[in-house]
């Protein structure tokens, strides 16, 4: 097989469809800049989960109106509630000052907060977090100093199904752009192949193998494939670097978000690059043995 020859083919197909091909490559790789980045969300997700599941999962405000005594009493049945494995009194100074650790990129905020804003608290950790109604029972709402008690692991089941909705969304869409590039690289090679027609006609009449005949074509689907994946990748960098790693700066540093590591675009890159290649191949050897004959 001459390697000249099947090149030379393939660019000569993507000159003559050029328009075809840039609409074949953008749309592979809006389609595979989305499922990567519903891959980091994923990551994303699951960092957020060893970081806030391993923390506190109920908070006991107290009142502004607590007592001395009120709140030892509270420590003392905390002390010695057998349900409870950890607990942290936290006061109202500590807590502003952590609120201005957490939001320190955001100045603005913090300087409308006053410091008395933020109630004193008990921040506990459950030796069964799905117990959670045995504590709200022991501490009632608006009794004996308590002003409430929060499920956290109960907003935090909220906020990843929010979380992960999003991240099935984007990879539902997708898997629906990726979808129209496929029916796109079939349209590309089917037209491709009826452009050149004669020439490949003539190489089976002299002994060319189906498989010769129709390689130029799967290159050509490939080719495009992979530069659709380096244009998804190159926005995944570019949305690390100009959002995530900017207007997200606070939040990560605060610890609230993980950050997006560049070991996790490294990673996610090749199965993207793999997935455009693939795809656009299969794609392609499908479309030419069951719409035209070579």
């Amino acid at each position: 097989m001459r390697v000249n020859f099947v090149l030379s083919e393939v660019a000569t197909g993507l000159r003559r469809n050029l328009t075809m091909t840039v609409a074949m490559i953008l749309t592979t790789a809006i389609s595979l800049g989305l499922m990567g980045t519903g891959l980091l969300i994923a990551g994303m997700i699951s960092d957020m989960k060893e970081i806030y599941y391993d923390k506190v999962q109920v908070s006991i405000f107290l009142a502004d109106d607590v007592t001395d005594e009120q709140r030892a009493a509270i420590e003392q049945q905390l002390a010695d509630s057998s349900e409870v494995a950890s607990y942290l009194y936290e006061s109202k100074d500590e807590a502003y000052e952590r609120f201005q650790q957490q939001f320190s990129q955001q100045p603005e905020l913090v300087q409308n907060t006053p410091p008395d804003a933020l109630p004193e608290s008990f921040r506990v950790e459950l030796v069964n977090p799905e117990r959670y109604e045995v504590i709200a029972a022991e501490f009632p709402n608006g009794q004996n100093g308590v002003d409430q008690v929060r499920d956290e692991g109960d907003f935090l089941d909220r906020l990843f199904s929010l979380l992960n909705g999003a991240r099935n969304a984007t990879i539902a869409v997708a898997v629906v752009q990726a979808l129209a590039a496929l029916l796109l690289i079939s349209n590309t090679i089917q037209l491709a192949a009826f452009n050149r027609r004669n020439e490949t006609n003539i190489m089976r009449l002299v002994g060319a193998s189906r498989w010769y005949t129709q390689l130029p074509f799967i290159l050509e689907a490939a080719l495009a494939g992979l530069i659709g994946a380096l244009l998804a990748v190159g926005g995944l960098v570019l949305t690390k670097v100009l959002f995530v790693d900017k207007t997200l700066a606070g939040p990560i540093k605060a610890g609230i978000i993980p950050p997006v590591d560049w070991g996790a675009i490294a990673f996610i890159s090749p199965i993207i690059a793999g997935a455009g290649v693939g795809l656009a191949a299969i794609a392609a050897y499908v479309t030419l043995r069951l719409y035209v004959r070579l």
